[in-house]
């Protein structure tokens, strides 16, 4: 295992931000660890990276207890945060040369590695402009950069492509396979669900301190017990009689989505759902489109906690 954590408990005043947090995460691959602001995702990574004392409970990285032996933890790890960590008035290229130079490298071999994570990130361009002047996503690689000058076992990742546009995202995740490739183990804190169905090989769902489920996306979404189907109508208008037809047809809730003429419905029986699709036919709206499949990860944690990814107020941030 990389990452041993049981009973973790951490409060803030009256703020209990982790409240008997177990966490198992193997070696390889990424771990996503999902949950809405205010659950504990980002002080679960501070204690994991030693720079929080846990209240109570253990936790052991690579074997090395986080509180006993927290400098063979920190040699070993690497953290890049939510919000930008290096030198705004440096260039690019002179912040992983510092940084190069107070993790051991000699001025030569520093220049070197600066080069090659420029090179690889895709920022070799504006590796001589001042940080102060890069967008959010070189910003972000390049913080990611500064935390792969010397490549860590074990890198945690807090929401790394928080405010990024759809681009940028996808070079950040492109970024996380491929240290994954290399070997490094990846636990990636984000409230983007479909960020953790895209890169995570495991996920744990965090709300209100505790891990409240753990497994695959794909076994996360079968423990829903229900598949999904989904149809968009041809016309907005139609939308709330659709939502008649199908209710009455299928015997359950149909969600109204946020695209104007898409509906939602859980259901365990795929033969009503060709014969709810027929009544919505003989009620004269075909469907421009319909799906059936299994529930998305936001479907998941609505299930598991009542409410939507992104409704807990921010009360970690707070504290």
């Amino acid at each position: 295992m990389a990452i041993e954590a049981r009973g973790l408990v951490k409060t803030f005043g009256e703020t209990r931000a982790l409240d008997g947090l177990d966490l198992t995460v193997p070696a390889g691959g990424v771990y996503g660890v999902l949950g809405p602001n205010g659950a504990g995702k980002t002080t679960a990574l501070r204690i994991l990276a030693t720079l929080l004392p846990p209240d109570s409970g253990s936790a052991r990285v690579l074997g090395h207890d986080v509180s006993a032996d927290a400098d063979a933890v920190r040699g070993k790890i690497s953290l890049t945060g939510q919000f930008t960590s290096v030198d705004e008035e440096l260039t690019g290229r002179e912040n992983l040369i510092l940084l190069g130079r107070l993790l051991g490298y000699r001025h030569t071999d520093a220049k070197l590695r600066a080069g090659q994570l420029l090179k690889a990130l895709g920022l070799t361009d504006a590796g001589d402009r001042q940080a102060k002047h890069y967008s959010g996503g070189m910003r972000r690689r390049l913080d990611i950069a500064a935390g792969i000058v010397v490549t860590p076992s074990v890198m945690f990742l807090d929401e790394p492509t928080t405010g990024l546009d759809p681009r940028s995202r996808n070079q950040v995740w492109n970024i996380v396979r491929t240290l994954v490739a290399r070997g490094t183990t990846v636990v990636l804190t984000t409230q983007y669900l479909d960020e953790a169905d895209q890169l995570a090989d495991r996920i744990a769902v965090i709300d209100h301190g505790r891990v409240i489920a753990e497994g695959t996306p794909g076994a996360l979404k079968a423990s829903v017990g229900s598949g999904t189907l989904r149809i968009r109508v041809q016309d907005p208008a139609q939308r709330f009689d659709a939502v008649r037809v199908l209710t009455e047809a299928l015997d359950v809730e149909v969600q109204l989505e946020s695209d104007p003429c898409a509906l939602t419905a859980r259901v365990d029986d795929s033969e009503r759902s060709v014969h709810a699709l027929g009544e919505l036919m003989r009620a004269g709206m075909t469907p421009a489109e319909f799906a059936l499949g299994q529930p998305s990860l936001d479907e998941v944690f609505l299930a598991l906690t009542g409410h939507p990814a992104e409704s807990a107020p921010d009360d970690e941030a707070a504290a």
